[in-house]
C-alpha cells in the first residue's frame, strides 16, 4: 500500500514556458510556491506563510523580489521548510 501524501501540489499554472506550483505540507502547514522556467531551466523556490500562499502564487517574482523571509528575519525556519516540501514531494514523483 502507498505511503499517504504529506506534501502537495495544491495548484498550478504555466503561461509562456513559465510554470508556477503551490505546494503545502500536511503534515506542518508548510507553504511554497516554485517557479520553473522550461526555456532556461531555471528553479525558484519562494517559502511563503500560509496566509500569503494565494497572493505569492499569483505574483511570484514580487515576492522573490522581497527576498527570504520577507520581515528580513532569520531564514532558517524557511529553509527547512522548502528542504522538507521538496523531500516529501520528490518521494512521491
Amino acid at each position: 500500500m502507498r505511503a499517504r501524501r504529506t506534501a502537495r501540489s495544491s495548484t498550478a499554472r504555466e503561461s509562456d514556458g513559465i510554470k508556477v506550483s503551490l505546494f503545502w505540507s500536511r503534515a506542518n502547514g508548510s507553504v511554497i510556491v516554485e517557479v520553473r522556467d522550461a526555456r532556461t531551466e531555471e528553479l525558484f523556490v519562494i517559502p511563503v506563510e500560509p496566509e500569503q500562499a494565494l497572493d505569492a502564487f499569483q505574483h511570484p517574482f514580487a515576492y522573490a523580489a522581497l527576498g527570504f523571509p520577507p520581515d528580513g528575519g532569520d531564514n532558517a525556519h524557511f529553509e527547512r521548510a522548502v528542504v522538507e516540501l521538496k523531500r516529501q514531494t520528490l518521494s512521491f514523483l
